[in-house]
């Protein structure tokens, strides 16, 4: 007897799609096949696809930000609006303050997560301060108990120096940790950005220039470098450029362990979309900033080969207002404003929309992109499949309903939809955690507190070899 079956879909994976049922026991996959039962409960899913939950492996909840602005979202209105949108996985970031022990960072960040989350999610550790005591053995501790990547920046004022990066990266290596990196060159940033502010260029669609593409395309280049010399594995975060997808293809071809995601506002929105009456183009600011059409084309190519493994949400979530964006005032200049933009209840419908429902590059790329491959990237082999033995995480699409994002009508507690207008065709109608239902027809019926931590293996990420006076160096001791 099984407890659930969704009977009569297509069902999706990373590797083809094939009409089956999918019977559920005890929270996992039981069986997929046809002929399937009997079950105490069954749902119809004919003429509806059956896909894995989405696992977003990069969102900022209930987290202070380096301009030290809490953001809108707590953990109970996130990973609300995560499952409303077909995602119950998320990685969000347990960030360390100036003289923080990791430990103490990760541990009163994982007490949040348990009286809000409704669904499954685990940390990125993120290092702001690596001269606190003791950083490379709770480094250590915090790996071996299941909290496999951290994060680091290479600008804004927690942003680290290339020594202190080397420091970070060989610590990282040593405890068998992922390290996920924003890249962008902290003095190109700062000096275009005083010298458009000197010359009177305060508005939102000046936050682009402010970030200059070769600011990506150098850290890039150099967080790629730092990698191979240590061979060591590496995450970029968000990549937006041509050229940044060209130095991670360059990388991985000479058999450097460096991996790379983009997210829906590159793949769907240009620069000009910052260019809005007053300071509307505040909704839409993140860094880095959106680029153009030429980049665009890039980075799908770059996920049709594979050179970018997983489109992520980046969900930065800061309401139109004095609490979030708004803090400098109803006159605040591009450098004032708190960079982000919801998005981890868009993510999966914008994206099954632009891949599936459009023709692009199918089911299999959009499963693949959104589910499977960070699935595995991140430490999670339970996650991101249908097979026997996996958390029974499915998700039911409706390929043909369609969609029209309004003004305010996300879960989350940002207060507007930087979607507002955009018509999708392809819906999740109904969103399974574990073997039970936690979204159906437009209602939450997850409660919160009820999603689980997920320790997380080690990836099995493969590598080649370091650099000589490295290979020396770790032969030494």
């Amino acid at each position: 007897m099984f407890d659930l079956i969704l009977r009569g879909g297509t069902v999706g994976t990373a590797d083809g799609c094939y009409e089956a049922d999918v019977a559920i026991r005890d929270g996992r996959i039981a069986a997929v096949g046809t002929g399937l039962g009997p079950a105490c409960e069954t749902l119809d899913a004919d003429g509806r696809l059956i896909l894995p939950g989405g696992v977003d492996p990069h969102c900022h909840i209930e987290q202070v930000s380096g301009m030290g602005l809490m953001n809108a979202d707590t953990f109970e209105t996130a990973t609300a609006s995560a499952a409303m949108g077909g995602t119950t996985t998320v990685i969000s970031f347990a960030a360390q303050a100036k003289g923080q022990r990791l430990r103490d960072a990760v541990a009163d960040y994982a007490a949040r997560a348990r009286r809000g989350a409704h669904i499954d999610h685990a940390f990125h550790i993120l290092i702001s301060d690596p001269t606190v005591p003791d950083l490379a053995a709770d480094l250590a501790a915090l790996a071996a108990a299941g909290h496999r990547s951290i994060k680091v920046f290479t600008t804004y004022n927690i942003g680290l120096d290339d020594r202190a990066l080397m420091d970070v990266l060989a610590a990282a290596k040593s405890a068998g940790a992922l390290t996920c990196i924003h890249a962008e060159n902290d003095g190109l940033i700062g000096w275009t950005k005083s010298r458009l502010l000197e010359d009177g260029h305060h508005a939102p669609k000046h936050h682009a220039l402010s970030h200059p593409r070769l600011a990506e395309i150098e850290a890039v280049e150099r967080m790629c470098r730092f990698a191979e010399f240590l061979d060591t594995p590496v995450m970029l975060f968000h990549i937006s450029t041509a050229e940044g997808v060209a130095a991670v293809r360059a990388a991985r071809g000479r058999g450097v362990p460096v991996w790379a995601e983009t997210c829906p506002h590159y793949l769907l929105m240009t620069g000009e979309v910052l260019d809005r009456p007053g300071l509307e183009g505040a909704k839409v600011m993140c860094s880095p900033p959106q680029r153009t059409g030429a980049d665009q084309e890039a980075l799908w190519q770059g996920l049709a080969r594979r050179d970018l493994e997983v489109i992520s949400s980046d969900h930065a979530p800061y309401r139109y207002d004095e609490t979030g964006k708004l803090t400098a005032g109803p006159g605040a200049r591009f450098d004032q404003i708190a960079n982000g933009l919801p998005g981890l209840e868009t993510r999966l419908p914008l994206l099954f929309n632009a891949m599936v429902s459009r023709g692009g590059l199918g089911i299999e790329a959009f499963v693949d992109l959104t589910a499977t491959r960070p699935a595995r990237l991140y430490g999670l082999p339970s996650k991101g499949r249908i097979a026997p033995g996996c958390d029974a995480d499915l998700v039911i699409w409706d390929p043909a309903r369609q969609h029209r994002y309004d003004e305010n009508d996300l879960h989350d507690n940002v207060g507007y939809n930087p979607w507002a207008g955009i018509r999708v065709t392809g819906w999740p109608d109904t969103v399974i955690q574990r073997g039970a239902v936690i979204a159906a027809a437009g209602l939450l019926r997850a409660a919160p507190g009820q999603g689980r931590w997920l320790p997380r293996a080690l990836a099995t990420l493969p590598t080649g070899r370091p650099a000589a006076e490295v290979a020396y160096l770790e032969s030494e001791t």
